[in-house]
């Protein structure tokens, strides 16, 4: 479970294709992943991965055709910017709201409006997922 309460910025330095599959190499500064260990979830752009392999400065993840297929995360290329967070330990703070980080479709941003001291974003979805968006519910946005 995540919070999506965004803890660094990260970007990808590399991007394997194998199988269909994609393994991800991610850098960031800003999470100390010496104290992570293979198999813990990271969030990147919202997305639940899992580190297959730790550096003092990031992390390698193998992405699925499936995730591929319903996140963004497959139009990332070398040099993309991601947002990332560290799944939740229990007992942590949330600080924010409970995320899965299991996506389940891709939105599009038809709109953005001021609202005084807000942006106003609306957002189209696949109409078979419309069914599951609550009025006043929350929907994560590249982890946000």
């Amino acid at each position: 479970m995540f919070t999506g309460i965004i803890r660094a910025k990260g970007s990808i330095t590399a991007l394997e294709r194998r199988g269909g599959d994609v393994r991800l190499s991610v850098q960031s500064d800003g999470l100390p992943f010496g104290d992570y260990e293979v198999g813990e979830s990271i969030a990147v752009n919202g997305v639940c991965l899992t580190a297959v392999a730790l550096r003092e400065d990031g992390f390698d993840t193998d992405v699925s055709v499936e995730t591929l297929d319903v996140t963004s995360l497959g139009s990332l290329g070398v040099g993309s910017a991601v947002n990332l967070e560290p799944s939740l330990s229990l007992g942590d703070r949330l600080g924010g709201h409970l995320v899965s980080g299991h996506v389940d479709c891709l939105g599009a941003v038809t709109s953005v409006e001021a609202d005084a001291r807000s942006i106003r974003l609306a957002i189209e979805i696949p109409a078979e997922f419309g069914r599951y968006v609550a009025k006043k519910g929350s929907v994560s946005i590249d982890g946000l």
